[in-house]
């Protein structure tokens, strides 16, 4: 078994050692969590929004405009709430004071000193080679939060229509989902999306948990606010399933790297690999419904999730566009595989650094960071181009299995046909013809 001793991020004020939470006996813990001690009669602010068969941005549609739900989702409730949370003293640290930077250069990744988030916890061995783990109830878990934690419930609205209930009976038998804090945030109104809490999934992804991803994403109706999944590992290190989420107002690197089309899919989803970037990955965008284009992510996460891949995944534009990056950095750093100097600045790269968001923990390298550093370490979480040919192979294969897959012209596309994309010949990158060779 490979694993790798890190510092687990603590994510709740609720959160102990595992020893102590497997010592600590049931029948009414008095912290007001959401288990099952404390949660009959618990009541919590209720969205329900409406099911969208579109994603969109920055009212970039007239109905969108006229739409006048009866809370803003975005600034009144979640970032309302958080702040509120903030003033509460809930949080571990004050992230607003965190210095942030845009590294000089072509990219333009952005690093953040976020000493904060490394403290008062000691190091624990997590298992990074084995993506699908049972949940375990004596680990700690979301059930195990406190209540204040908690900003809303968010649920599809059953009339179909956008509603908000300021104060909602939480209904433990029909598990709904939560929007929660996460006490040691990367940046403003970071939190995290648990779907159907009292369910305790595993960190899996399936199809409804995914829509319910991209639906969070198209009510908040912002390019800057995004949500991201890490599975295990790829430096998920709680087994209970969750997306995290944070508003920053700058672009991120990966959402201005050059792409080039693989192919597209009978529902209208095409499919993108990355150019010019220092992790490969692919990208999904468009589709004919919102329904369509998860499905396509959700069933390319299944397949990884099968065969043992792990990886993260970036949900951007509101919605319309997804990043999946199969990574090894975790399985490296087991194996001995990554230099000191990397493993030395304690940085775990999952989606937000992949993404060009450099969480970094010691002043030093926060001082000397540089588009080299920042490409340096995420050149060691990217698969070698031969495996992630391989990869996207199965990938391929099981989306194949639930739509027929299209080249630029329309045509059927069999999945021997796709394999000319192992070596492009040029790729047409902001209206230039240029040969591009990832490294």
């Amino acid at each position: 078994m490979l694993r790798i001793k890190r510092v687990p991020t603590v994510v709740s004020n609720y959160q102990k050692d595992e020893s102590e939470e497997v010592a600590r006996r049931g029948g009414g813990c008095g912290r007001n969590c959401l288990n099952k001690c404390c949660i009959q009669g618990a009541k919590l602010p209720l969205y329900a929004f409406k099911k969208l068969n579109k994603a969109v941005c920055d009212k970039d549609f007239p109905e969108f405009e006229n739409r006048e739900p009866p809370v803003a989702f975005l600034d009144s409730l979640l970032l309302g709430e958080w702040e509120d949370r903030m003033q509460r003293g809930l949080f571990r640290y004050d992230v607003t004071a965190c210095e942030t930077k845009v590294i000089p250069g072509q990219h333009g990744f952005i690093a953040q000193l976020n000493e904060g988030r490394h403290l008062k916890k000691r190091p624990t061995e997590f298992r990074v080679d084995k993506v699908l783990q049972p949940f375990d109830g004596n680990k700690f878990n979301f059930t195990k939060v406190g209540q204040e934690e908690v900003l809303f419930q968010f649920e599809a609205s059953e009339d179909g229509e956008v509603q908000f209930f300021p104060n909602a009976p939480v209904d433990a038998e029909n598990a709904p989902s939560v929007v929660a804090i996460n006490v040691s945030p990367i940046e403003y109104g970071h939190v995290l999306l648990i779907p159907r809490i009292f369910e305790c999934l595993p960190q899996r992804i399936d199809r409804d948990s995914f829509l319910l991803a991209l639906h969070m994403a198209a009510e908040a109706g912002n390019p800057y606010f995004r949500l991201g999944y890490n599975s295990l590992g790829a430096f998920a290190t709680i087994n209970h399933l969750h997306f995290q989420a944070y508003y920053l107002s700058v672009p991120f690197p990966i959402e201005k790297a050059p792409t080039e089309k693989i192919t597209s899919l009978d529902g209208g989803v095409k499919i993108s690999k990355l150019l010019n970037y220092p992790v490969r990955g692919l990208v999904f965008e468009g589709g004919n419904t919102l329904q369509d284009l998860s499905n396509t992510v959700s069933d390319a996460c299944m397949c990884l999730q099968d065969h043992n891949v792990p990886y993260n995944v970036l949900i951007a534009d509101c919605g319309r566009r997804i990043f999946l990056f199969p990574q090894c950095y975790a399985e490296k750093q087991a194996l001995g595989e990554v230099s000191a100097e990397l493993l030395d600045t304690q940085v775990n790269p999952a989606v937000w650094e992949i993404s060009g968001h450099m969480v970094l923990k010691r002043k030093k390298d926060f001082e000397e960071a540089s588009e080299e550093n920042a490409w340096r370490l995420l050149a060691e979480v990217s698969l070698s181009e031969e495996r992630f040919q391989e990869v996207y192979a199965f990938i391929s294969e099981a989306i194949a299995t639930h739509g027929s897959l299209e080249d630029s012209d329309g045509k059927s596309e069999s999945l021997e046909d796709m394999d000319a994309i192992n070596n492009p010949p040029c790729a047409m990158v902001t209206g230039t013809q240029e040969c591009l060779v990832l490294q």
